[in-house]
């Protein structure tokens, strides 16, 4: 046995780290599958009159909460990771496993190195997820719910960059809709006669909803005379466009329903044509930053369960994972609220909590017993 206050070397790979990995990932395994059947139902209750409201069937319900699993396994894992580590390590505490350990010289860092290896695996799969899974699982459940659940047509397939809109004798295309505040900007309208053949179009610069209907700025109506010239005028008339704001925000696709190179392709066109990309900016490096809550729920959760003795089983681990993530999550949201608003600049406002997190389980980490 190792004297005591002496640190004991172990080469990784062997059979305390196996069994260390084994406890982490069955717990692991066992309440990721927990937390996803959790938040499926915290889902259907959240809309519950919707789906009741709208006639759907069974069979569409299903397949709508089917193909949120892959999102909903992606928000929970970091909580999953975190929950694993405190109640695993918890549990070795409580058998006097880990006493036994500490007694043979292996420091906090070191018994810790396998689960923090598994949490990068971890962090690295959930990346790969929500460029694979997530995406495309995501989209079919926006589209089961909007065109089955909320019998909202299908409009578009670009969210809110260059929405086309049938609509009574014409086809309508918005450059641009401003969800933040009800503005359409660079409306065409293009009239057509009876046989569908163009008649002229009108050119909208931009519109805002009143709370009744939209109005428009500087509007230019251009017609084909006779002579197959074009003739202009200026108008003030309400564009012919029947939906409303809350309709428009339907077709928006929500961050998790791109991948992160669709994302940065969809920002370069905005800028192209000089649309403000602030949000968009901050969510691509959410796609980056988020995967690695998994590493950084183990760091601040091992000196909980080793260094403070977490023993006492399920609720107390289960009461500490809560805070831990809880705040993890209040000040994630802080910063992306900031960030959509332009208060700090994207990478700040998705890395800033990661930082933060690090810093305080390096210190826990390093603390004195």
């Amino acid at each position: 046995m190792a004297a005591r206050g002496q640190t004991r070397f172990m080469p990784p790979g062997g059979i305390l780290d196996l069994y260390l990995a084994r406890g982490f990932l069955r717990v692991f395994f066992s309440s990721l599958l927990i937390m996803t059947i959790l938040f499926m139902i915290v889902d259907l209750f959240d809309r519950a009159e919707t789906i009741f409201e709208s006639g759907a069937s069974l069979w569409t319900v299903a397949s709508y909460f089917f193909y949120k699993i892959p999102l909903s396994v992606s928000r929970i894992i970091g909580f999953a990771t975190l929950f694993s580590t405190l109640f695993g390590l918890g549990m070795l505490a409580r058998s006097h496993e880990i006493t036994a350990m500490r007694a043979s010289g292996l420091s906090v860092q070191r018994i810790s190195s396998p689960l923090l290896g598994l949490s990068f695996v971890i962090c690295a799969a959930t990346f790969f997820l929500n460029e694979s899974l997530v995406p495309a699982f995501s989209q079919r459940a926006d589209a089961i719910y909007k065109s089955e659940i909320k019998n909202k047509r299908q409009q578009s397939l670009f969210g809110n960059i260059d929405i086309w809109i049938r609509g009574d004798g014409s086809f309508i295309n918005i450059d641009h809709f401003d969800s933040s505040t009800n503005a359409l900007e660079d409306v065409t309208i293009f009239l057509l006669n009876r046989d569908f053949s163009l008649n002229g179009f009108v050119e909208i610069p931009r519109g805002r909803w009143n709370g009744k209907k939209w109005e428009v700025e500087k509007a230019v109506e251009w017609r084909f005379l006779p002579d197959g010239k074009l003739a202009s005028r200026k108008i003030e008339a309400a564009p012919p466009i029947a939906e409303t704001p809350e309709d428009l925000k339907l077709l928006e696709r929500d961050p998790s329903e791109f991948t992160y190179f669709d994302l940065q392709k969809q920002i370069a066109d905005m800028k192209a044509k000089g649309i403000d990309t602030t949000a968009y900016e901050v969510d691509l490096q959410i796609k980056l930053a988020l995967p690695f809550i998994s590493p950084l729920m183990v760091l601040v959760a091992v000196p909980f369960a080793l260094k403070r003795h977490v023993s006492a089983g399920v609720a107390l681990s289960f009461g500490i994972a809560m805070l831990i993530g809880f705040g993890y999550w209040v000040l994630i949201s802080f910063c992306i609220s900031l960030g959509h608003g332009g208060g700090l600049p994207a990478w700040l406002a998705a890395w800033a909590p990661n930082l933060i997190f690090t810093m305080i389980g390096i210190y826990l980490f390093t603390a004195e017993e």
